[in-house]
């Protein structure tokens, strides 16, 4: 299902074009594709390079890998989130590697790889659905995730599927418009709350 953006300027296709669907199509990712994704995402920038991010991968190639991630994700998320053949778990490292200082931009680094791998994405005619909707400690049971480490979200890949395969309020959530608040709202100037002029 296709949802551009109804923009006020021309930005980029793959950017007006991206959405977060919950309907997956009944398609395989190529195995190569999903690590062209994971390539995007390393060469992202990062506060002194330090490149905080991980992740850990599962696709419905191997079943019982698939279902252990599933079980990470709130009920809520499994109940759309388990056609979407390829499921991801990010993690953001707590301190700089190289002098062990707490890093505040790990996060934000981690945006930026999923920025790049959203983008690799769209390139490659996927979709993904990024979820704060997990279990942050069943993760961290499940793969032994080290507690210097964050389990930050959790994402769905896939090819976008039908609405119609969703439950109903789903459904309707999947066909709504897509909308932002105007840049007003968001960009300032001078003072907080002070609009930007062009």
């Amino acid at each position: 299902m296709d949802k551009p953006a109804n923009t006020d300027l021309p930005i980029h296709p793959l950017i007006r074009g991206r959405y977060s669907p919950r309907a997956f199509a009944d398609k395989a990712v190529a195995a190569g594709d999903v690590t062209l994704l994971l390539e995007a995402a390393r060469w992202a920038a990062s506060c002194f390079n330090d490149q905080p991010w991980r992740f850990l991968v599962a696709t419905r190639e191997r079943p019982e890998g698939h279902a252990k991630m599933l079980g990470c994700l709130v009920e809520s998320n499994q109940r759309w989130a388990s056609a979407a053949p390829v499921l991801l778990l990010c993690v953001a490292a707590r301190n700089f590697e190289r002098s062990g200082k707490a890093n505040a931009h790990a996060r934000h680094d981690l945006g930026l790889a999923m920025g790049n791998l959203s983008l690799q994405a769209g390139a490659l005619g996927l979709s993904l659905h990024i979820m704060a909707g997990i279990d942050r400690e069943a993760a961290r049971a499940a793969y032994g995730i080290p507690e210097d480490f964050d389990v930050v979200t959790g994402v769905a890949v896939g090819y976008a599927g039908a609405p119609d395969s969703l439950p109903a309020e789903l459904a309707e959530r999947e066909r709504a418009p897509r909308s932002r608040k105007p840049l007003e709202e968001l960009v300032f100037a001078d003072a907080w709350g002070e609009p930007r002029r062009a």
